[in-house]
Order: C-alpha cells, then sequence, then structure tokens
C-alpha cells in the first residue's frame, strides 16, 4: 500500500488528446527502444500509486491489451488536460473511495521521475495546499500533478459552466505547490510532441541505458 502522510494517491496516464503536432492518432502507442510510449510511462508511474488508469477517448478497445481501466473523458470535446483530470477525480471517487488524491503523468513523457508522487505529495503537504505540480529549470509542468479528489465539483463547474481550459487559472485558484527538479544533463519531463522528438528520445534512451 503506497501513502504518503495522510495521503493515498491513484494513478492516471494522459492520452486523452488529438496529438495534431504527431500527426494525429495515438502518439502512446508509438514505439521507443521497443515499448511503446505508453509502457514506458506506466513503468514509472505505476510503482508510485496504489492503483493506475488510462484516460483517453475515441475507439477505447485498441487499448486493450494494457489491461488498463480505460477512461474517456467525462466532459465531451476534447476540453484539454484537465477534462482527462476531473475524469480521474470521478473514477477515484466511484472506485476507490480511500484514495484522497490521483497523480497525473502524460504518457508522451518517458523518462520522468520515480519519485515525482512522492515529491508532489511532499511539497503539497509542506505548503498546506491541495494541489501540486512538478517544476524543472524554472519551469512548471502542470500536467504532472497532485490533485485532492475533493475538488472534483469546483473543476467540473469551472469546465462546465467557465469554458476554464488553463491548468494553471484554476489550481492558482486552490493553491499549488511545486515539486522542483535539477535538470542536470537532461530534462527528465522531456516529452514527444513532434517526430524528431521520438528520435532524440531514441538517442537519449541509448544513452541512459549505457549508463545503467
Amino acid at each position: 500500500m503506497k501513502a504518503f502522510g495522510a495521503m493515498r494517491v491513484g494513478g492516471l496516464l494522459l492520452a486523452g488528446g488529438q496529438s495534431r503536432r504527431m500527426g494525429g492518432g495515438d502518439k502512446c502507442l508509438l514505439q521507443l527502444g521497443g515499448r511503446t510510449l505508453l509502457e514506458h510511462a506506466r513503468s514509472r508511474l505505476e510503482p508510485q500509486v496504489e492503483c493506475i488508469a488510462l484516460n483517453a477517448n475515441g475507439a477505447l478497445e485498441r487499448f486493450d491489451a494494457f489491461d488498463l481501466p480505460i477512461l474517456e473523458d467525462v466532459v465531451e470535446g476534447f476540453a484539454g488536460p484537465l477534462a482527462g483530470v476531473l475524469t480521474g477525480m470521478r473514477w477515484a471517487r466511484e472506485n476507490h473511495s480511500h484514495l484522497t488524491h490521483i497523480a497525473t503523468a502524460p504518457s508522451d513523457t518517458p523518462f520522468f521521475p520515480r519519485d515525482v508522487v512522492a515529491r508532489m505529495c511532499a511539497a503539497a503537504m509542506e505548503s498546506s495546499v491541495p494541489l501540486a505540480c512538478a517544476a524543472s529549470n524554472g519551469r512548471t509542468h502542470p500536467v504532472f500533478g497532485l490533485w485532492d479528489v475533493r475538488l472534483a465539483d469546483d473543476l467540473e463547474r469551472a469546465l462546465r459552466d467557465e469554458g476554464l481550459r488553463k491548468i494553471d487559472i484554476w489550481t492558482g485558484r486552490h493553491g499549488v505547490a511545486h515539486a522542483d527538479y535539477d535538470a542536470g544533463d537532461f530534462d527528465p519531463f522531456f516529452n514527444i510532441n513532434e517526430p524528431h522528438d521520438l528520435h532524440e528520445a531514441g538517442a537519449l534512451l541509448q544513452r541512459l541505458d549505457a549508463h545503467g
């Protein structure tokens, strides 16, 4: 059982976008070093949380082989990452009522830290706020987030009634702490948006493998 103080955290991999910069399709199903990007992300997030699900839209049977709960956005119209967050919150409250938070990670970021959930929890507890996100080199990464599930109703109102889409606007209303990382030789939150990023990720994977 994973617990961080009084926090009980479930995980949500985000793959609900349209991947326009990659030419459409499922970016998370692209191969990197013989595994899909989704598998890379799952292998990093799953050990950090109590349970895990995937947020995706469209024909969900294409993810059958992954043996994961697949959650469609509860707000229609590709409303962005906040719609995925809300979907994860609802899943947690309806299926895992003991969870206090969900932690999200995008499925196109294959090298993110294996302690990011613990560090977001620590940052939130230290600052006494309900939300946290990762940061590196002075830049925040809002989709790497820790979300208090008690805020689900407020988030749904913001999405449906206000049409809010920007993560930072909503998190700023409630208080968000930052789990800061020194990027060092490379930024572990490097994500794959365009075809050349996949090539760069392949070279980085080889370099990391060579160093154990």
